[in-house]
């Protein structure tokens, strides 16, 4: 993997540790790395799922993803790294009222909301070929997006985590440049984001795999900003160490472009705003071959 890793910038929003099932990674390792790159702010955002079978399902429990998680804020907070408890949920309307529940019962600093491939999904590699078969882009898409859209317009989290990663699923069965030629589909979970106040995520992950673009496109986090959209978050979504920051500033140079001048989320009943980093010239990390 060429590298790509950020550094000096002010936040990764999305980190997932060895207290989810898809990563080993423990938490100080991040922290070491954030100090060493100048990442100022780490969300630790395990998983949680609520469909029985899930590989998140009663995996972990909250108290002890607070203790773990709090206990390095406090570990690290005298080097200059601030680790704030987050919490990555999957999302379907199904088991909306868990969620509700759940985050009732729990306090969190930051929250994704994020739809996954579920454990029967019309997206799962042995059925995606037969699924998109002599259907249209929208009828492809739609299942994906009537949950991703229900979770834009619930109101239950800070941010939506990697809005169209179902793009990752249909690769290479259908195109992310197909997905570009139908910007409307995109449009009613823009648009529930924004009534919401729900940020929208760029998520950095998809610069690693197949589909080599952010979740969402850089073309649908500027429609987002001509929406009136303003809440907006940058997460690498990192499973493994050498994930860690790695494209993050592709999704701050995104944020830039579309007119963002901060990313602005809500944080533990509250918002924050972030400042956008200034361009400091040519360097290993942006698209165009910039860091910021």
């Amino acid at each position: 993997m060429t590298d790509r890793q950020a550094r000096d910038l002010p936040l990764d929003a999305h980190l997932h540790t060895d207290l989810s099932p898809d990563s080993d990674v423990p938490i100080d390792d991040y922290a070491a790395a954030a100090l060493e790159r100048g990442i100022a702010e780490l969300a630790i955002t395990d998983h949680v799922d609520f469909e029985p079978g899930a590989p998140a399902f009663e995996y972990a429990s909250f108290a002890d993803r607070e203790r773990v998680v709090r206990e390095a804020a406090e570990r690290w907070a005298p080097r200059g790294v601030t680790i704030r408890f987050g919490v990555e949920l999957t999302y379907d309307r199904s088991w909306e009222s868990d969620i509700r529940d759940h985050l009732a019962r729990h306090a969190y600093d930051f929250t994704i909301g994020s739809v996954h491939d579920r454990v029967e999904s019309v997206y799962h590699p042995s059925r995606v070929r037969g699924w998109v078969a002599g259907r249209s882009l929208a009828e492809i898409v739609e299942p994906a997006f009537t949950e991703v859209e229900a979770a834009a317009r619930s109101g239950l989290f800070d941010a939506l985590g990697h809005l169209d990663v179902v793009k990752r699923y249909l690769h290479p069965h259908v195109t992310t440049a197909d997905l570009a030629g139908a910007p409307e589909l995109y449009e009613p979970i823009l648009r529930a984001l924004v009534e919401s106040g729900t940020a929208l995520e760029i998520n950095t992950s998809g610069l690693r795999h197949a589909v080599a673009e952010t979740y969402p496109a850089a073309p649908i986090v500027a429609r987002f900003h001509q929406l009136g959209g303003r809440a907006v978050t940058i997460g690498s979504d990192a499973h493994r160490r050498d994930h860690f920051g790695w494209a993050l500033a592709d999704g701050y140079d995104e944020a830039a472009a579309a007119g963002f001048e901060a990313l602005s989320f809500r944080r533990g009943g509250g918002r924050v705003s972030v400042p956008m980093p200034v361009a400091i010239g040519p360097g290993p990390n942006g698209p165009d071959g910039h860091s910021l």
